[in-house]
């Protein structure tokens, strides 16, 4: 994985004059931002305003790094949904203990959606879709199983599946979005909290938006 190396030691250069895990943070920040203003009209002018202002604490030199992040890490995720950003988080060594953060490992994640799907693929027949809701997203990694199972099974996880992920830890809440949204899956992902239900901020993948998955959902 060439391009995940790249991506990688491009964050590590980044780090030089920085913690690295403000660097990484400020990249899914940058990330989110980008492609959630591609689409998502009612929260343009506060994200916009918050890349900006993210964006200013670097130099005109270390702000052409970012792209180049985001390229490199587009063509790290490939084809197939993998979690490659939850893979990067632990080689940083960013994880915080004091927050228990532990993410799925992708093969147990594959093979958790692979027995999710089996004991409910008559949905997809019934109303053309399936929901899948993940209440501590992490990375997203069990949204990206599902997917991965629906793949296996000849569902086109692009159109016939709608994520919900949730997680209190804003960062995930990046991480989980930026990977859904590039492998093109439906998805809302919430920042906020399964157990109080409260809830900050809503992040709409582009296919949930532009596949117009607000009328979808409102028919069943």
């Amino acid at each position: 994985m060439e391009a995940y190396k790249e991506l990688l030691n491009l964050i590590k250069q980044l780090s030089h004059s920085r913690d690295c895990r403000e660097v990484f943070t400020d990249f899914m920040e940058i990330t989110a931002i980008t492609i959630s203003n591609s689409v998502d009209k009612l929260n343009f002018t506060e994200r916009e305003n918050q890349y900006l202002n993210t964006m200013k604490k670097y130099t005109p030199e270390h702000q052409k790094l970012f792209p180049e992040m985001l390229s490199r890490l587009v063509i790290a995720l490939g084809n197939a949904p993998f979690d490659v950003l939850g893979k990067l988080f632990y080689e940083l060594g960013l994880p915080d203990k004091n927050k228990s953060q532990i993410f799925t490992p992708q093969h147990i994640a594959d093979m958790m959606g692979a027995l999710v799907l089996s004991n409910d693929n008559k949905t997809i027949s019934e109303q053309g879709f399936i929901s899948f809701h993940d209440s501590c997203c992490g990375s997203g990694v069990l949204s990206l199983g599902f997917a991965n199972a629906m793949g296996t099974n000849g569902y086109n996880y692009c159109n016939q599946m709608l994520a919900t992920a949730v997680d209190i830890d804003l960062r995930c809440v990046y991480m989980s979005y930026i990977q859904l949204s590039l492998y093109g899956i439906p998805a809302i992902v919430i920042h906020g909290s399964a157990l109080t239900m409260e809830e900050y901020s809503r992040w709409f993948t582009p296919t949930y938006i532009l596949g117009n998955w607000q009328r979808k959902v409102a028919k069943v």
